[in-house]
């Protein structure tokens, strides 16, 4: 006999690609499952679910973090930046153009968080060698292109201050 144990919901702020937001989450809830299936923003890939692949990379407080490995209610009064939140007036960021233009993009399931990825480094790093270009998007896995594009595709978005 099995008993269902009802949880109390959590009440969660938190700013979402430039918007307050106000949830109520069960305090399992995992933040990739809070993204798609709630807020359907399905940008976010699930791949391995145990944080190795990094299709489900998110930027939170400025930081990658596989969204896979994080509870909903851990986001409390944080900052979230999914692949949908990079775009603005409806245009695709410089770094979505470059992936798409040096066909870093194939199946494209890596695609969100290696962009995701590379976007932090290059918030944080003005002009990254290669080898920081590696190290960033080190916790994204691709299986279609061989990275060569993906490099290349960041190294043609650095802007020259």
């Amino acid at each position: 006999m099995s008993k269902t144990v009802k949880m109390k919901k959590v009440k969660i702020k938190f700013n979402l690609n430039g918007k307050d937001t106000v949830l109520s989450v069960n305090p399992n809830r995992r933040l990739i499952d809070l993204l798609r299936e709630d807020l359907n923003l399905t940008g976010t890939k699930e791949g391995c679910a145990i944080g190795e692949c990094g299709a489900c990379t998110v930027i939170i407080d400025g930081k990658t973090a596989n969204s896979c490995l994080v509870l909903a209610a851990q986001i409390n009064g944080c900052k979230i930046t999914t692949i949908e939140g990079i775009a603005s007036d409806g245009k695709l960021h410089p770094l979505q153009e470059n992936f798409m233009k040096h066909g870093a993009i194939q199946c494209g399931f890596c695609t969100p968080g290696m962009v995701l990825s590379a976007y932090t480094l290059l918030e944080e790093v003005t002009n990254p060698s290669e080898d920081e270009i590696k190290e960033a998007i080190a916790g994204n896995l691709c299986r279609c292109t061989g990275y060569k594009q993906i490099i290349e595709a960041v190294r043609q978005s650095i802007v020259k201050v």
